[in-house]
């Protein structure tokens, strides 16, 4: 038997010839197969680029495709027909593997980089020596082509397909200083939308064919989104963000009157440096029915979300928002970047998930606000419904009674302090609502909450548990104290305990009662 030949993944850059590296270029002149793909009733546009750089007894081998954003009638959809197209590609390239002779695939940019020959090579890699030899990417001949410097420093770069949900894509643009945006085409219309909210618009430039003989470029403001093939994209500079690349070439420009808007009676701030205003507000713990009117309308006026990174993404970008997304574990920190904008006249909305006053955000703001630096700062919290409201409503009324509530966290004060504050929760006999009853890192003490309660508290006690309550993955559990699992808890459950009188339903529903016998 002879020896399995090599298959190779060659890039061979975006279009122009001269841009294949001089190693794709001598592969290619050896191979004895050569393969490419080409679109539906169309010529391969990667065997044009490599033309004069195919052999002439080479055995060439065109893997058209079946569709590409058409319909399809394949029983298992667009999915379906390209699985079975790259299954029928490999079977066919495999023969010449077999045989002994070497395969190489041509890929127009870079191989690896939304790539259709990656999809092969995964097939591959595992039975044949396989390469890949990396090009050109069609990007970086489109940044050439508008000569703009794209990341600068420390600027972070984010590539992004044009498929991405529009409100996705807005706040993804809105967090980075640089982008690119690929497949486009028929997207282009949300995807300038999605510029425009993140306020992106202005210095982003579309780039068509780049490198080709057709290459043009202008504005993304400026095109017509009925004249968008499929070979084009957008590059956003790092330079065009509202932020330190951009504040580097605005050095120079003159000074901004101050000037004082008001919309529905609310003012917005100044422009200037006379102190702003921080606004604590809560999201509710997750469905945007939760939010309310308050809270959307000062997130609609506000210049600055800032907050924990999964709370700050759930709030919609617009046009003129600037989001400041940090870690769960630096409340204070985050708290002095607020007071900091509205000290130089910025309208800020720090954002916590529920009630930002239910161990959210709103008191790390107040003890940041404690510096007198801040003393002319207005600080004002907006109410939300918190993660109690929402499991308890979701069950039935399990307080409709007296109730405490604590956070088992002990990351701010000793776990002494929490069993003390159980046992005497527990001998009040009054219903408990448990926040952040496990982490990752925290596993143990909703058992030794649990074993602390049951020292007062009989084993049939009714318990809640909500996961996820609001969301898709939402689930609901009523069991006892006594066979509370705290493997089953975990960070995204929020824990009810009731008191001797609450009761459960037949229909498992759960309340306590208003009086006390």
């Amino acid at each position: 038997m002879s020896t399995p030949g090599r298959f190779t993944v060659v890039g061979i850059g975006p279009g122009d010839p001269e841009l294949i590296t001089l190693k794709a270029a001598r592969l290619i002149g050896a191979a004895p197969v050569i393969a490419y793909h080409a679109g539906v009733r169309k010529q391969s546009h990667a065997r044009r680029i490599a033309s004069s750089l195919i052999p002439v007894d080479a055995v060439e081998e065109e893997l058209r495709y079946p569709v590409t954003t058409g319909t399809t009638s394949h029983p298992g959809g667009y999915v379906g027909a390209m699985a079975e197209f790259y299954e029928s590609c490999a079977v066919r390239l495999s023969a010449h593997l077999d045989a002994g002779r070497d395969v190489v695939l041509l890929a127009e940019g870079d191989p690896l980089f939304y790539g259709s020959s990656m999809y092969l090579h995964d097939r591959f890699k595992e039975i044949y020596a396989t390469e890949v030899v990396p090009g050109v990417p069609a990007f970086a001949a489109a940044t050439a082509a508008v000569s703009t410097p794209l990341v600068r420093q420390t600027d972070v770069l984010t590539v992004l397909p044009g498929t991405l949900p529009e409100p996705e894509l807005a706040r993804r643009l809105a967090d980075t200083e640089a982008a690119i945006i690929m497949k486009l085409g028929r997207t282009f219309p949300a995807v300038r939308s999605a510029l425009a909210a993140a306020g992106r618009l202005d210095g982003a430039w579309y780039v068509e064919r780049a490198s080709q003989p057709e290459e043009r470029w202008l504005p993304v403001a400026d095109v017509d989104p009925s004249s968008v093939p499929y070979f084009s994209l957008i590059v956003v500079p790092g330079d065009s963000a509202p932020g330190p690349a951009a504040a580097r070439l605005r050095q120079e420009l003159p000074a901004v009157e101050p000037v004082e808007v008001t919309r529905g009676g609310v003012s917005t701030g100044s422009t200037s440096g006379d102190t702003g205003e921080v606004l604590v507000v809560g999201l509710g713990p997750g469905p945007d029915g939760w939010l309310t009117p308050e809270v959307s309308l000062a997130l609609a006026e506000v210049g600055h979300v800032v907050g924990y990174a999964p709370y700050v993404n759930r709030v919609p970008q617009r046009e003129g928002l600037r989001r400041h997304a940090s870690g769960n574990t630096v409340e204070v920190d985050r708290a002095r970047h607020a007071l900091d904008l509205a000290l130089a006249g910025e309208r800020v909305a720090v954002v916590s998930g529920g009630d930002a006053g239910v161990f959210g955000m709103a008191s790390a703001v107040f003890e940041a606000a404690e510096d007198p630096a801040y003393a002319g700062v207005r600080v004002r919290v907006l109410p939300g419904v918190s993660a109690v409201q929402a499991v308890a409503a979701r069950a039935g009324a399990p307080v409709g009674a007296d109730f405490a509530v604590m956070s088992l966290s002990d990351r701010l004060k000793p776990w002494s302090v929490v069993e003390d504050r159980l046992r005497a929760i527990a001998a009040a006999d009054l219903v408990l609502a448990i926040y952040n009853p496990a982490s990752r890192s925290r596993t143990e003490q909703i058992g030794l909450a649990r074993d602390v309660l049951l020292e007062q508290r009989k084993p049939d006690t009714v318990v809640v548990v909500g996961r996820d309550v609001g969301r898709a993955e939402e689930s609901l559990t009523v069991t006892t104290l006594g066979d509370l699992d705290p493997a089953t808890i975990d960070m995204k459950c929020l824990v009810i305990v009731g008191a001797s009188s609450t009761r459960a339903t037949a229909a498992g529903q759960v309340w306590t009662p208003r009086y006390v016998q």
